[in-house]
């Protein structure tokens, strides 16, 4: 395996926020190819956004989502994106120049540069699912100068995500994205996902516990509503029981875990076949 942690920077200063002494990390965790089964093997990647609601990154949702997709002979990034007190669009652009980078080097990598995914949980999956309907404004593209799709992400995995920033909203998750400005009608618009989707948004997997109790239901399932009705490819998945930030709903991520909403377990087997058919 290839694992190595590369330095992610942006200019904050340029996009009207603070570093807060942070530094933006990307790890791959890139399993090598042998000669005994194909040694050229291109394989799908996925992009780790954990979730924290834009406070921290969550450990349960970082490492062992890596670990799990490596295990399935996927690559997987792990992205330690910029939160609270750093403010949008820092995150975004730094999950713009991690799909970028992997497809730069997506020979190296043994990266299949039509197979990159961004895997977002909770504040994480806001991040993805804005990262997925956003990728190709001028924003992004200007700040990089992107001019060739470079960047595109072709595929999202929302798990348990915040989506909109309405009715159904997690307010924690949008103030400490948007900061001063969580009022703002044009922000607040535009970081309402099931708003942005366009015909260049990418296909889905999304999946959400019915008995959330931090982020309601309604946004998955807004989202799902809003990819349909652009005709985007989309699977969507509603298990009846799970508490808010269940990851891979086990002992890995559970020191006590007491096998009471087992049935989530499937969500990464499924997401596994989901990216690798993309």
């Amino acid at each position: 395996m290839i694992y190595k942690t590369l330095n992610i920077d942006i200019d904050y200063a340029r996009i009207g926020t603070t570093d807060a002494g942070f530094q933006c990390t990307l790890t791959p965790y890139l399993p090598e190819n042998s000669d005994e089964v194909d040694p050229h093997r291109r394989r799908p990647t996925v992009v780790v956004l954990p979730g924290g609601g834009y406070a921290f990154r969550s450990r349960r949702e970082a490492e062992p989502i890596a670990l799990k997709f490596l295990a399935e002979d996927c690559n997987a990034a792990l992205l330690e994106y910029s939160v609270a007190p750093t403010r949008f669009p820092a995150a975004l652009l730094q999950t713009a120049q991690a799909v970028a980078l992997l497809r730069e080097r997506a020979e190296e990598w043994n990266v299949d540069p039509d197979r990159i995914a961004v895997c977002g949980f909770s504040a994480g999956g806001h991040l993805a699912a804005s990262y997925g309907t956003l990728w190709n404004r001028d924003f992004i593209t200007d700040y990089y100068g992107y001019r060739n799709n470079e960047h595109k992400p072709n595929g999202m995995i929302l798990c348990y995500p915040v989506i909109t920033s309405g009715k159904r909203t997690h307010g924690g998750s949008i103030e400490n994205l948007l900061g001063e400005k969580k009022d703002d009608p044009e922000l607040l618009e535009l970081v309402s996902c099931e708003k942005q989707v366009t015909e260049h948004t990418p296909r889905a997997f999304i999946w959400h516990s019915f008995d959330d109790g931090a982020v309601p239901i309604q946004n998955s399932l807004m989202m799902a509503s809003a990819l349909a009705e652009k005709n985007i490819n989309t699977e969507l998945h509603i298990f009846p029981h799970a508490p808010h930030g269940s990851s891979l709903a086990n002992a890995t991520v559970y020191g006590n875990y007491d096998g009471s909403f087992d049935e989530c377990q499937v969500w990464i087997d499924m997401a596994v076949r989901w990216v690798k058919n993309i």
